[in-house]
């Protein structure tokens, strides 16, 4: 008997959670486009956040998903506390959605999984196969999905009804009411073990359908379940800024000061006001509004006390941030999920990949001057953390082209891959810079006062032309971009007057001819550095306006 309802039970689980992540994938491909515009809601107010966080889990059909998602927000700076905290609440009203639509099956016959399922699933499949635009196999897979999920909720209520007379499962349900922490816990580690909270509210529903669950243990069970689905939060945090991990422990701490006032108010109803009540036999429809209840009632009675939480979890992570830069600061693989956001963080980074550059080759000029070795040493190590990010990016890019994403995203991120390629060059001259004067160093080498005149003046016409490239880039600044061009056409023509001007010195034994060379390649380093910065002045002076769509959007900065 054991195997003739586990096998079943656990086939269906696995098409309801299947069903429910394709489903959820088809309504996040037909919304991904417009998730970045999204968050600007949140700079409106905390009810907006509330109203956003319900919306985005209602598609996404995981509360777990949604707070991992803001885990990654927050982790990345696109979000601070005080929206995440807004969000999460409204993740745990979203979350109910499913277990609405597993309700549907008690409230006509038509809706009942073995009529509705197997024509949905049709009807998808044909959509599938006869799609032609993206937007309709979104709409078919939306189809397949809600299709599969019935045909699992079908597959699990026809598994556990033989337990109905089960005498062992219905006394460990009447345990599970009258022992509130049991029940709590049962609930808990279910959800936790398959890190869903809307999959295991599923599993309650098809069991009360068996006529297994009485009222008071649901209630409950239901506690639990909010309690168990913050551990995939938690777990997503881990290595994240204490900022992210602060947003974990408030998804944890909101649904256990919620279980704690409801579990105290349940006890009291159920065994002083209306212990007949809690006996009683629970329908998968009033599951569903006990779910929504809870969440809700929760939202509204801790909303208030919202920066209170945000305290009590700073004060509950107890890590410290790190002094040491991080090689990569604004990727975050748990916003892939997200491509629009993903690639406004990869924008992110090469910014800050830029001003890293830039840093570099401030240092790598002064080496030319005064040949200090622990600056050498300095520049050279930097430049490492510069190859380290240039991987990082092109590593979350093609994560990012793995994704579904819009024609103008896949334009925006190859335009990045070309400024990427770009900014590792201008540091790899920065490296040739220092190891120059580092053989200077340790052959003693010194440079006329005419060599060194001319090489502070295109040293400033090289470094401006870089640093306009960055501030054209960071900030979409056409008249900065233009600056670059200028400055770019000075370097050269200053390249070839310092050139020809040494190679005369050379040849009228003026100079040595080991300066000389030492000269010509710094001459050359800093005119192709002045190339590179003119390539990434060109993306803003083509108005490529996929990247300016990036800049323009309006996010919040990570709290400090």
């Amino acid at each position: 008997m054991l195997t003739d309802v586990l096998f079943p039970f656990v086939g269906g689980l696995a098409l309801f959670i299947y069903g429910m992540q394709i489903m959820a994938q088809g309504l996040q491909n037909a919304a991904g486009s417009k998730m970045k515009k999204m968050l600007e809601v949140l700079t409106k107010n905390k009810l907006m956040g509330v109203l956003l966080g319900a919306f985005v889990t209602a598609i996404i059909q995981s509360s777990s998903a949604t707070t991992v998602m803001v885990v990654g927000f927050v982790n990345a700076g696109l979000m601070n506390l005080v929206q995440a905290m807004s969000v999460i609440m409204g993740a745990n009203i979203g979350t109910t959605v499913t277990g609405w639509l597993v309700s549907s099956v008690e409230w006509a016959e038509f809706l009942s999984p073995s009529t509705l399922a197997p024509v949905v699933v049709m009807i998808g499949v044909v959509a599938l196969i006869t799609a032609k635009k993206n937007k309709q196999k979104e709409i078919a897979s939306i189809l397949i999905g809600f299709g599969i999920l019935f045909i699992g909720i079908d597959m699990m209520s026809g598994a556990v009804t033989p337990l109905r007379d089960s005498e062992i499962f219905r006394t460990a349900f009447l345990t599970l009411g009258a022992n509130p922490l049991l029940g709590v816990l049962a609930g808990a580690v279910v959800t936790a073990i398959i890190q869903s909270s809307s999959a295991s509210v599923g599993i309650l529903q098809t069991l009360a359908v068996a006529g297994l669950v009485p009222f008071n243990a649901a209630v409950y069970v239901i506690m639990g379940q909010n309690i168990g689905t913050c551990i995939t939060a938690m777990l997503s945090s881990i290595g994240a800024s204490r900022n992210a991990k602060s947003a974990a422990y408030m998804h944890l701490l909101f649904n256990i000061i919620g279980t704690i006032i409801f579990s105290i108010l349940s006890i009291i109803y159920f065994k002083m006001i209306n212990p007949a009540l809690g006996e009683q036999l629970i329908t998968i429809t009033e599951i569903s509004i006990v779910h929504t209840s809870f969440n809700v009632a929760t939202t509204i009675i801790l909303f208030p006390f919202s920066n209170g939480i945000i305290f009590l979890a700073k004060k509950l992570n107890k890590v410290q941030e790190t002094e040491e830069e991080k090689v990569i600061v604004h990727l975050d693989d748990r916003v892939l999920e997200t491509p629009s956001v993903a690639v406004q963080l990869a924008v992110k980074e090469v910014i800050r990949m830029g001003n890293v550059v830039l840093k570099n080759l401030d240092a790598a000029i002064s080496c030319i001057y005064n040949k200090n070795p622990d600056e050498i040493e300095k520049v050279l190590k930097r430049e490492e953390k510069i190859d380290n990010i240039c991987d990082g990016i092109n590593e979350y890019v093609v994560k990012i082209c793995s994704k579904p994403i819009s024609n103008i995203e896949n334009e925006t991120v190859t335009s990045l891959l070309h400024l990427v390629d770009d900014l590792e060059r201008i540091g790899d001259h920065c490296e040739n810079l220092a190891g120059i004067a580092s053989e200077m160093k340790e052959s003693k080498t010194e440079f006329s006062e005419i060599a060194m005149t001319e090489l502070k003046e295109i040293v400033k016409h090289s470094f401006t032309s870089f640093a306009e490239s960055i501030k054209a880039f960071e900030n979409f600044d056409v008249e900065a971009a233009r600056n670059v061009v200028r400055e770019e056409d000075i370097v050269d023509e200053l390249r070839n007057k310092f050139r020809l001007g040494h190679i005369q010195r050379l040849a009228s034994n003026e100079c040595n001819a080991e300066p000389g060379i030492y000269f010509l390649d710094i001459l050359t380093n800093l005119e192709r550095i002045s190339d590179h910065s003119l390539n990434i002045a060109q993306v803003v002076l083509n108005e490529n306006r996929q990247i300016k769509l990036h800049h323009s959007e309006k996010v919040a900065t990570q709290e400090k």
